[in-house]
């Protein structure tokens, strides 16, 4: 049962992954007949580039987790922790999920995140002000 939940979890996880690539109708002209794309779904090129290797580390996860098990297990053998050394070296750089940064949603600002929100200390405290985020409001006392 637990691992059906499980299975479903990371399904949706990447299913919700796959379509955040797609573009919205209204990012779309159209000339002469042929529909081109004029802007994407991210702000700019480093939220894409975030959101790929947010997807890469999700894909390798699993393996890296394993590898990393055996590499770290001073029981084994250490010609089988070297190969797993050179597996885990094998991988691309991009899966492993410490390249990863939290970004603002908004204007892609890699620094003052508020997690919770997905917006950067800015763009919060500027929604904030002009009430525009329900439940938030200043400090009072």
């Amino acid at each position: 049962m637990a691992a059906l939940m499980l299975s479903r979890v990371v399904k949706s996880g990447f299913e919700f992954l796959q379509t955040s690539f797609r573009t919205t109708s209204l990012a779309q002209r159209c000339t002469t007949g042929n529909v081109e794309q004029v802007r994407g779904y991210y702000v700019n090129w480093r939220m894409l580039r975030d959101v790929k290797r947010r997807q890469m580390a999700f894909e390798y996860a699993n393996d890296r987790l394993r590898m990393n098990a055996i590499r770290k297990n001073t029981i084994l053998p250490k010609e089988l922790q070297e190969i797993a050394d050179k597996e885990i070296a094998a991988f691309p750089r991009d899966s492993c999920p410490v390249r990863i940064r939290n970004r603002c949603v908004m204007t892609s600002r890699p620094r003052g995140v508020k997690r919770r929100w997905r917006l950067s200390r800015i763009v919060f405290r500027h929604l904030a002000d002009h009430n525009q985020m329900s439940g938030i409001q200043r400090a009072m006392w």
